[in-house]
Order: C-alpha cells, then structure tokens, then sequence
C-alpha cells in the first residue's frame, strides 16, 4: 500500500523525502540524491505507458489512475509515494482509493513563500505565479517534452489541493505537517513523521538514534545546497533562456515574503485563500 507523500508544488514535499529517503533507504543516515529516487511520483506518464495505455487520450489516462497504482502495489509491502496532484474525482474517476492507500503525509506552507519559490523554480514572475496559485488546476501535459513535463497533473489552486486531502481525516490516515514548523524544529517534526507512519503501518516504533541524528544533519538546506553545486539535482528546470539549471536549492530560509514580496501579490493571495491562511495560522 502507499503513503502519500501530497504537497502543492514548492511546499517542501523535497524535504520530507529526502528525510525519509536517508532514513529508510541508506545504511548510515548519510543523505544522497539518489536515494530520494527510492520514491516516486504519481502520476507519472512513463507508468500509463508501461501498462499499455493511449497517453494521448487524457480521458484514458484518468480512467487508468487506480490501475496504474493496482499495478505497482506491491501485497505486504508499504511504499511512498509523491504526489503534488489534488485528491480529485473526474467524471466519477477518483484519484486512488483505499484498496491503495494506506495514509497521507501532507505538507503545507505558507502561500506567499510558494509563490516566490514557484516563481524561481518555474522561471516565470511573481505575479504570473501567483496566478497559477489562485486559478490554475493542472500543471504539464505536454507530450513532446522528455521530462517531468510530460505528465498532465491535476494540482488544482493552492487552496483546493490543500483542503482536498483532508478526506483522509474521517479514519485516521492523515498527518499535516507545516513546512515552518519543520524547519524550525526538525528533530521534532521528523520524529512526529516516523511515529505517523509505523502507526499506519502498525509496527512498533524503534527509533535508529544515530541513523536519525545523521539524517537530520545530512539534509540541512546549506548541505543539500552544496550538493547540487557539486553534482547538480535532477528535479532542477532549465532556464529555456540561458539553457542553464535554475538551482533547485535557491534561498531557503530567506524566502522571506516580508521582505521580497510585493504588495499587491501578497494582498491577492490572502485575498484569494483567506479562510485556509487563518486555519492554518499563517493570518
């Protein structure tokens, strides 16, 4: 079964697994890039392909989600999975079910450093990001790139994919972590994640203390930065000006939008997810 790993875009869903991928899938705790491979991302084109489905035909493509991930769930086995898609049902097409899924882990930040991240990462302005936060539904979908791109995701707004995956409340499934709480007390937040998921899994809880303090090192902002210098990260877009890597690992914690947002974006998004902002303690 999956554990999803669920995030708007920009929200800090790379943290989570490298956190998760250096704690479960190396020896010592000793983060690599590679290691965050171990989980993947759903949807992914590549898998519609592989069990023979028309990935032109986006109405197939829908259908198949549930197959799709009847075909990589693996009987006795708990996986992660990432997903920045919204918890949607098209055309009575729901986006997985409970056959699949074991739980949620989903990460949420503050919109108004989103946008400034988005931003970056897409290599568009602020305030076309803050556009796409507010009204647009899906990302990608374009067949003739060779890369993530390819692969239509249906994210929905900010808000939307926010609030729909609290479905997963009703039974338990659900754990919400916010990304500053996470960078502010690491050690705490993490530990919270590990307790999460050995209860789904329903496995006593053993902490490995040296695998974790070394988890918690390896992925600072400042370390992972200094890995993508040296070696570059694969989940990095290319400036489709200058051809060169937009660097994935760019300001950190000062994305600051107190600081470098302008005023008339910052009031649009609050504006725009007024309700959720207050939930969230982020207003």
């Amino acid at each position: 079964m999956f554990i999803w790993l669920a995030s708007y875009p920009k929200s800090g869903n790379t943290l989570v697994r490298s956190l998760l991928s250096s704690y479960f899938f190396s020896k010592d705790g000793v983060y690599n890039f590679d290691l965050i491979k171990n989980i993947k991302q759903f949807p992914n084109i590549k898998l519609f392909e592989l069990i023979g489905i028309n990935i032109k035909d986006e109405t197939e493509v829908v259908k198949n989600y549930i197959k799709a991930q009847d075909f990589i769930n693996k009987e006795n086995s708990v996986q992660f999975l990432k997903t920045h898609s919204c918890l949607f049902n098209i055309n009575g097409n729901a986006f997985t079910n409970l056959k699949n899924s074991l739980g949620v882990i989903y990460i949420v930040r503050d919109p108004r450093n989103v946008v400034t991240s988005y931003a970056n990462h897409t290599n568009v302005s602020i305030e076309i990001a803050a556009d796409h936060l507010i009204n647009l539904h899906q990302m990608g979908g374009d067949l003739n790139k060779s890369n993530a791109e390819k692969t239509k995701v249906f994210t929905g707004t900010w808000n939307f994919n926010y609030n729909s995956w609290k479905s997963f409340k009703s039974n338990g499934r659900y754990l919400l972590i916010k990304y500053e709480d996470l960078v502010i007390r690491k050690e705490e937040v993490f530990l919270k994640i590990l307790k999460f998921i050995h209860k789904l899994k329903k496995v006593k809880f053993e902490l490995n203390e040296e695998k974790f303090k070394k988890t918690i090192i390896s992925t600072s902002f400042q370390e992972m930065k200094n890995l993508e210098k040296k070696i570059g990260f694969f989940e990095a877009k290319t400036n489709k000006v200058t051809g060169e890597k937009i660097p994935f690992f760019n300001l950190g914690e000062k994305n600051d939008w107190k600081k470098i947002l302008d005023p008339k974006v910052r009031k649009d998004i609050e504006k725009a997810f007024k309700k959720e902002m207050i939930e969230l303690n982020y207003l």
